[in-house]
């Protein structure tokens, strides 16, 4: 139990050190209820489960953000938005299908989903926490008044996630396609997360 309220502590303090800073005063919509296992990061990591783990929980995560990148195709007003929507999808479809195959040669299986028999958002792990395919959150972005506005404060949460999740990798994988996997994501959603933070702060003065 001590061991948890510890792991548990420095989570909750990486996760305000990283969010403060993305936001200012951009606020998101709604993180949606997900839930943590506070055992993730002492029990996975040392067991060396961390690759398959990472396969499972990230590609949810990128179908999340591909959705949203659709809705922007179809939605947005800004040129910047739908552009940034166009590489969402060609870059994290193309990292599904190579997590996919990477899984099925590394673990003799195909990716397991994650979230059958317990509702979208409830798997375990903090590579859970902060995700966004929430039914809630993707109807919330369907009926924005100000999509573009609200496409930026749904994203940037999610990218800085994905940020979070590959840091985690790089630094527990042994495997030099996860490490290169996990580099890609730091710097093309870091990448995009500045742009957004820029967008909104030119067309929302905030």
């Amino acid at each position: 139990m001590k061991q948890e309220i510890i792991i548990a502590g420095v989570v909750g303090l990486v996760l305000g050190i990283l969010i403060a800073p993305i936001f200012g005063p951009v606020m998101p919509m709604m993180w949606g209820n997900r839930m943590m296992n506070q055992n993730y990061i002492g029990n996975n990591q040392m067991m060396g489960q961390i690759d398959p783990h990472f396969i499972e929980q990230m590609i949810p995560h990128h179908e999340d953000a591909i959705t949203m990148a659709n809705l922007a195709l179809t939605r947005a007003e800004h040129s910047e938005i739908k552009s940034l929507a166009n590489d969402i999808v060609r870059t994290q479809s193309e990292e599904i299908d190579q997590m996919k195959q990477w899984y099925r040669s590394w673990f003799g299986k195909d990716v397991p989903d994650v979230f059958s028999g317990t509702g979208h958002g409830m798997g375990s792990g903090i590579m859970h926490m902060g995700m966004m395919g929430d039914a809630t959150d993707i109807d919330q972005l369907k009926t924005a008044s100000d999509f573009d506005k609200a496409f930026i404060e749904e994203m940037i949460p999610h990218h800085q996630m994905a940020v979070m999740m590959a840091q985690m990798l790089a630094n527990a994988t042994n495997r030099s396609e996860m490490k290169q996997l996990a580099q890609s994501i730091i710097d093309a959603q870091t990448r995009e997360i500045n742009s957004m933070r820029e967008w909104y702060r030119q067309w929302y003065g905030q």
